[in-house]
């Protein structure tokens, strides 16, 4: 049974979930599968248990021989992938989630997963599939992210990236594709972008917080307009990247002198870290505060800087990553780099 009080305008959605209970008759025998959280946040490089549990009803008096299966589906849409498979205590892991989880078994029915160190790449729909001899039964758990949405646009201009091009534009910045959701709570969170860009799903949306012409018009209200899906290798647009927490440190290098971009990268190097990337200074931003008025290079040739707290002399009066855009690399500035200790 799923619960569900849900309120939803134009700002706000609440959703609170307490639990998804499946059952399966056998032999007068019911096997209950339940998890108590239909979806779970954390941060990149945490560890995270998705909830599982079973039991039957009435109680056995001794214990039956199951099989538990845990599969994900990833956001993208790709296909199911077996992630751990056990039966009793002897576990088996697979691909990319090989020696990185293993079942709780807190308590006797206990199947929760628990992912160590978690990458961005993990999000998505979790199944935990109860098999008993002919029987089976399953319950589903979202794994989500938190985190920062950015949009990014490279080097030669806007509306230049097809989808696998906007995938891996996000992925050199340390960040992945951002999902509808993602993008959906950074407009509530205030994002305003009046550039279209790529989602994980293949659609093409963008938020607006202060409605105006080029934007789709005055009559709008405030929301996040789309272009629906558009086609993955012949249509370009920008992107949405989403980057997590940050595992180390961004700083912005004191020195001197400027840079140009080349000398900035080596300056990094000299001080036995690397320069920065963008999803690397917009988490530092979000989840440390990172708070510079200097303009510095970043890896992809742009110039930005983090403000946290707004103030005279440093751009717009509101909090944000501001940019510089793709200047000459001759040009001198300061640079960011990212240690990752």
């Amino acid at each position: 049974f799923l619960f569900v009080s849900f309120l939803r305008s134009s700002f706000t959605v609440f959703f609170v979930c307490l639990f998804v209970l499946h059952v399966v008759h056998f032999n007068g025998i019911k096997l209950r599968v339940e998890t108590t959280l239909p979806s779970v946040f954390t941060l990149r490089g945490s560890n995270v248990t998705l909830p599982c549990r079973f039991w039957y009803e009435p109680p056995l008096n001794s214990p039956r021989s199951v099989r538990v299966k845990w599969s994900w589906s990833p956001i993208t849409g790709d296909r199911e992938v077996d992630v751990l498979v056990a039966i009793g205590h002897h576990q088996r892991s697979f691909g990319d989630f090989k020696n990185r989880v293993y079942l709780q078994h807190d308590l006797p029915g206990d199947t929760a997963l628990v992912i160590t160190n978690v990458s961005m790449s993990d999000t998505g729909q979790y199944r935990c599939e109860i098999i008993d001899g002919l029987e089976d039964e399953s319950v589903t758990v979202d794994l989500e992210l938190r985190g920062v949405v950015f949009p990014y646009q490279p080097q030669n201009g806007r509306y230049h990236l097809t989808f696998p091009e906007a995938r891996q534009v996000c992925e050199e910045q340390d960040a992945m594709v951002a999902t509808s959701d993602q993008l959906y709570m950074a407009w509530q969170e205030g994002l305003d972008w009046c550039n279209a860009g790529w989602l994980a799903d293949g659609t093409v949306q963008y938020p607006i917080n202060l409605p105006r012409y080029p934007c789709g018009g005055l009559g709008l209200a405030p929301g996040v307009r789309s272009y629906g899906p558009r086609h993955k290798h012949l249509h370009r647009y920008d992107v949405f990247c989403f980057s997590s927490s940050l595992r180390g440190r961004v700083y912005y290098l004191e020195h001197a002198q400027k840079f140009n971009f080349t000398e900035a990268i080596q300056a990094c190097i000299e001080d036995d870290t690397q320069i920065a990337k963008v999803g690397h200074l917009f988490a530092a931003w979000k989840f440390l505060g990172l708070d510079r008025c200097d303009a510095g290079w970043l890896a992809d040739g742009s110039v930005r800087y983090p403000i946290t707290t707004p103030r005279l002399n440093c751009g717009p009066h509101k909090r944000g990553v501001r940019s510089f855009g793709f200047p000459s690399p001759y040009y001198k500035y300061g640079v960011y780099c990212y240690s990752s200790r």
